[in-house]
């Protein structure tokens, strides 16, 4: 496993190259950052794509960062490279001094499981997972009312009345991403076809590049992806095509990826979670059990870029449906069998 320092431990790296040391037992290291009396840390643990991933885990880790701005703690980031380093890396954390340590991603399950079981004095919290221990907290999202709304984007945009759905493992969580999508897009634009192809990766970007052509040619002109660092292929595919071939990130503003050709991003607020429990956690305020985070708690949505390249009065209708989802008007489906008996609203 490979630590990523930040910025203030590569500072002070190159002013003390003497006082570095490495990493010793369970493969992982003490990246300690921030301002602060050193009172309080807080610790990410990512999942095997780490940081750069311009997605899930670099919006964990802009919530971390935040925190150590904020808060003037100290903060830790352990990346991962293989699944074997999870426990030991999610059992050091709090052994250097991690007040709460986070499990970026639901294939840490097990793994906090086991390590939160043997560390009940340590507190924990995951994300897009649930584990029921007096010590963890279980940080989820409604991540099917952002990609309602995304869908209506690419219903909305299409020219072809195709587009694509670019997933990762086909498991529960991403096909909620998928359902919510189908039936944002169904909404708005009852007769456009929706390809599905999953990749069975989070981090093959040549995957996700192939899937991409691939569904363009098949007649898509707008895809969205849920598939971390396996979807950084869909924007590249996206601006070989060039022109009238459009990209929908997610969970970060990924606009900048394709700056031509992409619409907007289903922004999945894991830096508002991992920020606010680490400000509980501070104040003495920690809690065990799940939370839920979607567009009422402003924990997914749109990306802020969206108007950069998708027309005002589409925003203007995609917004409308947001307010009666917000309103309870609107109940995203989160399964395939939800959406066979998912009616669109009139």
């Amino acid at each position: 496993m490979r630590v990523r320092y930040n910025l203030w431990s590569v500072l002070a790296a190159m002013a003390l190259v003497s006082l570095i040391v490495g990493a010793c037992g369970g493969g992982g290291g003490d990246t300690s950052s921030g301002g602060g009396d050193g009172d309080f840390k807080a610790a990410i643990v990512t999942d095997t794509a780490g940081l750069g991933d311009q997605s899930f885990n670099d919006s964990a880790n802009r919530g971390l960062q935040r925190a150590g701005e904020e808060l003037g703690i100290e903060t830790q980031v352990y990346e991962t490279s293989q699944p074997s380093d999870y426990e030991p890396s999610l059992a050091r954390a709090p052994s250097q001094g991690s007040d709460i340590t986070f499990a970026i991603g639901f294939l840490m399950t097990d793994a906090l499981t086991n390590v939160s079981s043997q560390n009940a004095d340590a507190k924990y919290a995951i994300i897009d997972s649930v584990v029921e221990a007096d010590n963890v907290a279980s940080l989820n999202f409604k991540e099917e009312e952002g990609s309602f709304l995304v869908g209506a984007v690419a219903g909305l945009m299409t020219k072809s009345n195709k587009v694509g759905f670019l997933g990762g493992l086909e498991v529960p969580l991403i096909k909620k991403f998928e359902a919510g999508y189908r039936a944002g897009v169904q909404t708005v634009n009852p007769d456009a076809e929706v390809l599905v192809t999953y990749a069975g990766d989070f981090n093959d970007p040549g995957k996700g590049k192939e899937i991409a052509l691939s569904q363009y040619s098949n007649g898509a002109d707008v895809i969205y992806h849920a598939s971390g660092g396996t979807g950084l292929g869909l924007f590249q595919a996206a601006e070989e095509r060039g022109e009238g071939f459009w990209a929908i990130g997610v969970d970060s503003d990924q606009y900048d990826l394709a700056p031509d050709n992409v619409l907007t991003s289903m922004m999945k607020r894991v830096d508002v979670a991992v920020f606010e429990t680490i400000k509980d956690t501070k104040e003495g305020n920690f809690q065990a059990g799940t939370v839920v985070f979607g567009l009422k708690e402003d924990g997914v949505g749109l990306a802020p870029t969206t108007s950069n390249n998708t027309p005002q009065e589409v925003i203007d209708q995609v917004n409308a449906l947001r307010d009666r989802i917000i309103a309870g008007e609107i109940t995203v489906p989160t399964t395939a069998e939800d959406l066979e008996s998912f009616t669109p609203p009139q």
